[in-house]
């Protein structure tokens, strides 16, 4: 079975925040001055654009890779940090703050656990990395870093379990980077200061063997 956490266009960590300010507004319209509401009301609007979740159309690519984060590219460069295969292709997003609340996983297959593997780990690659093994056997490293107010995205996949491409995967929970860790082998399709949409862009395309 494929995994991927369905959610409304609201993220489900969003849904008691907003409701507690709705009430909050609610309350002083009635027991209070109107005008008061409008300080909840705008905390609102700002709390469905920092929590939205907005289905996307994922490209049906075989071997592509799909960008994990609404944002911008900032950096693609060759690195042997947080890598299951000796030499990578790094692509590093800066994530937007107004984008998707939501991160999507970069390529269909197998979540894997990077403290059981025995070789071929970067020194500096966290256990908290989403490590996804294609069928074909590659393997893509998704590290989201820079939280902002401690808060470090919340993983709603578990080892072992299968991820569609594009599915969501994690709450990205104000991250400020999504780094995409791929084959040394595959075709990088961005640029320094393109805009990429989480689930629907194309970063790159893995080599068949």
């Amino acid at each position: 079975m494929v995994h991927g956490k369905r959610n409304p266009f609201i993220a489900q960590e969003g849904i008691l925040p907003i409701i507690l300010v709705v009430a909050v507004g609610v309350a002083l319209v009635r027991f209070s001055d109107p005008w008061f509401a409008l300080v909840p009301a705008a905390l609102v609007v700002l709390l469905f654009l920092l929590f939205r979740d907005p289905t996307r159309e994922v490209p049906s690519v075989a071997l592509g890779v799909i960008s994990p984060a609404d944002g911008t590219v900032v950096a693609v460069e060759i690195t042997e940090k947080c890598v299951v295969q000796g030499e990578a292709h790094l692509i590093r997003i800066r994530v937007s703050s107004l984008g998707t609340y939501t991160g999507r996983s970069p390529v269909e297959g197998k979540v894997m656990d990077l403290q059981s593997a025995a070789e071929g780990i970067g020194p500096d690659c966290p256990a908290n990395a989403l490590w996804v093994q294609t069928d074909e056997g590659e393997n893509v490293v998704l590290q989201f870093v820079g939280y902002r107010f401690g808060l470090a995205p919340r993983s709603f996949i578990r080892y072992g379990e299968r991820i569609g491409q594009g599915h969501r995967c994690a709450y990205l929970r104000l991250a400020q980077y999504a780094d995409v860790y791929m084959p040394i082998t595959c075709k990088v399709l961005v640029k320094p200061g393109q805009r990429v949409v989480a689930g629907e862009d194309l970063i790159a395309t893995l080599t068949r063997a």
